[in-house]
């Protein structure tokens, strides 16, 4: 399970899911990151982003609320009883109110919730999300473009690079419009402060002359590149966590942009004016979700699907488990399944009761919650999976799993962390959910990388979140060429969200966040958060940057680790790091050669002030001479933040800077 709630929620975290309201959190760990600053930044204010949080968490006791009754009659014996098209409760609390209501009134829920008044509707809605709902029908505040701003370029899929198109998450100077000379002059050019929002999560794409990007209320953007206003936008269903895959559509070539949401909803959208051409589900569970990127290879998608399951087996009387991660081929033309290979191949079985007399199901799990890794010449398409649900801990979880690219079918599966099975209620006393195994926890959390490494040899290269980089035989996965430990390895990683690859290079993000397991502290001293360089071919350390803690005193959710995907170019790669500081080091010496403290606020494009945080998730796009950052991620003992940041080299045009 990964802190990105794709397929798990992580160890700290969890409490926080469980127990506290999103926003709530939110806003006190705002407030906190706003009174400190990191010693590499002035003193940062929130300014106007205490109003941004304002409407969040502050309907007091939720317990009295008028729509708790109402919520109780007319949702809970779906959304609570594991019924397969409604979203766990668990799912619809990490929605916007706005995007929920919409769903009651005019979306998929409006039928079940025809003979409810507007007023129940929203009592019911301000219940489940602890917001206020304001405005339901406001759209989002910004700068529409025109004139030549509005027009779009054709899209070039030979400058389509990272997760969706390739998971080394390499970008050469030619496609990223600078080189290694020009990041000393990068400055900040451009933002766009997300609405009410204290997260930023998608992975930024740049084409077309474009940014586009998904925000935490489901709203998906098309920037103009150079200058920030809006092209078009889209809302989604829920939040969109996926980055935006581009790809060409039917015989014409019609340029496409694919993502998902957090409820399983599966998109594409012409990429040139913003319209829906095709929605769909790729699994139909109560708690399934899309976290991890679709990948795009000859016109068809490659859509990887978690579950936040891991979170509601925490109630003992929830029956766990019964989502398989999966996998799934979807024609792009017109969102048709091609094939689909799930993790665990067979549903999981009754295998007895708990001692309260709840029935217990497995092996379940094994999510797949990270960019599938694609090859079309190899015919293969590789993906790593999480950890088991429930018992009996099976050989599919914490595994790296190849397919067939054309019919799914298994070609080789290898487990790198046996015997792991666990879910939210191993972080309770004596909670009886809990598996027998009780963790650790340790998944096969960044998409794994096929690197040439000379002589006509292709390996597998794959981190661990028990801190474990390895290289595997890309044809058969049996054999470990060699493996390394870099860091000491946490609930959040370890190794977490995305390592990156330049030829022969394996640049490797450190978490080590010290969060806590069953109320046990992991030991500060054995971490080694940062980046290290590894030589793909032997498994040699070129390099370590351990990252020291600038975080200071009353930033209690500032931490020095890496747990977003980091990004390569030609001479460097750039890290965007849980203390809000983007770091580029230097591909030689790993001495940092720049850095941006995102926790400074900064007016967007759009009027609101646009302020980072810890990053998680995504990380850092190169494309047209630009660089392009969300910051921001107030789950799971991150701070908060509501920021997309775009820099280019001085005298490209700045509107603000560094």
């Amino acid at each position: 399970m990964s802190f990105d709630m794709g397929s798990r929620l992580g160890a700290g975290a969890i409490i926080f899911a469980l127990t506290l309201f999103i926003g709530c959190q939110a806003k006190e760990e705002s407030e906190s990151s706003a009174a400190n600053t990191s010693a590499e930044s002035e003193p940062a204010t929130l300014g106007s982003m205490d109003e941004q949080y304002a409407w969040v968490g502050d309907l007091g006791d939720r317990d009295a609320l008028p729509g708790k009754p109402l919520y109780i009659e007319h949702c809970a014996g779906c959304h609570e009883a594991q019924v397969y098209k409604a979203p766990h409760t668990t799912w619809l609390e990490l929605m916007s109110p706005q995007v929920l209501y919409r769903s009651v009134t005019e979306g998929i829920m409006q039928s079940q919730a025809a003979h409810l008044s507007n007023e129940d509707k929203q009592h019911i809605v301000e219940y489940i999300t602890q917001m206020r709902l304001g405005d339901p029908n406001a759209a989002p505040d910004v700068a529409w473009c025109e004139g030549q701003a509005n027009e779009f370029s054709s899209l070039d899929e030979s400058q389509l690079t990272g997760w969706g198109h390739d998971t080394r998450r390499y970008v050469s100077s030619e496609a990223a419009g600078f080189d290694r000379s020009q990041i000393d002059d990068l400055e900040l050019k451009w933002s766009f402060g997300f609405p009410a929002s204290t997260r930023a999560r998608s992975q930024p794409t740049i084409a077309m002359g474009s940014v586009f990007v998904g925000s935490q209320d489901g709203t998906v953007y098309a920037f103009d590149l150079e200058t920030g206003c809006v092209r078009w936008t889209y809302a989604a269903r829920a939040e969109v966590r996926t980055g935006i895959t581009l790809g060409k559509r039917g015989p014409d070539g019609i340029a496409t942009a694919y993502f998902g949401d957090i409820i399983a909803n599966l998109y594409a959208v012409d990429a040139n004016t913003g319209e829906l051409v095709w929605q769909t589900s790729p699994d139909e569970h109560h708690s399934a979700t899309l976290t991890g990127t679709p990948a795009y290879a000859a016109g068809n998608l490659y859509v990887p699907v978690s579950s936040l399951e891991v979170v509601t087996a925490a109630n003992p009387e929830y029956a766990c488990c019964t989502f398989r991660g999966h996998v799934m081929a979807v024609n792009g033309n017109d969102g048709s399944v091609i094939w689909d290979t799930y993790a665990i191949p067979n549903p999981p079985a009754s295998v007895g009761t708990t001692s309260v007399g709840t029935d217990m199901l497995g092996p379940s799990g094994a999510p797949v919650w990270t960019s599938p890794t694609i090859d079309v010449d190899k015919n293969l398409l590789i993906f790593g999976t999480g950890e088991n649900y429930s018992s009996p801990a099976d050989a599919n979880s914490d595994a790296v799993i190849a397919v067939a690219l054309d019919t799914g079918e298994r070609l080789w599966s290898r487990q790198t962390f046996p015997g792991d099975a666990w879910n939210v209620a191993c972080m309770m006393a004596d909670n009886p959910n809990c598996p027998e195994e009780d963790g650790p926890d340790y998944d096969q959390a960044s998409s794994p990388l096929l690197v040439d490494v000379g002589d006509g040899k292709t390996v597998v290269v794959a981190g661990q979140k028990d801190g474990r980089v390895f290289a595997l035989d890309w044809e058969t996965g049996q054999n470990k060429l060699w493996e390394i430990r870099l860091g000491r390895g946490s609930i959040q990683g370890g190794v977490h969200f995305g390592m990156a690859a330049d030829g022969t290079t394996v640049y490797v993000p450190i978490n080590d966040m010290n969060d806590t397991r069953n109320g046990e502290w992991l030991d500060p001293k054995t971490a080694r958060p940062g980046v290290s360089a590894v030589n793909a071919a032997t498994g040699e350390v070129l390099w370590s940057h351990l990252q020291e803690n600038v975080c200071g005193e009353g930033r209690p959710f500032c931490d020095p680790g890496v747990s977003a995907a980091i990004t390569a170019t030609d001479g460097a790669v750039i890290a965007g790091h849980l203390d809000g500081i983007i770091r580029i080091y230097d591909r030689d010496s790993g001495e940092i050669i720049w850095s941006y403290n995102t926790t400074t606020p900064v007016t967007g494009t759009n009027g609101v002030v646009a302020q980072g945080g810890g990053m998680s998730g995504s990380g850092p796009a190169l494309g047209a001479g630009h660089m392009v950052i969300n910051s921001g991620y107030g789950l799971y003992n991150h701070e908060p933040g509501n920021a997309l940041l775009v820099f280019a080299p001085k005298g490209t045009g700045s509107v603000s800077a560094r």
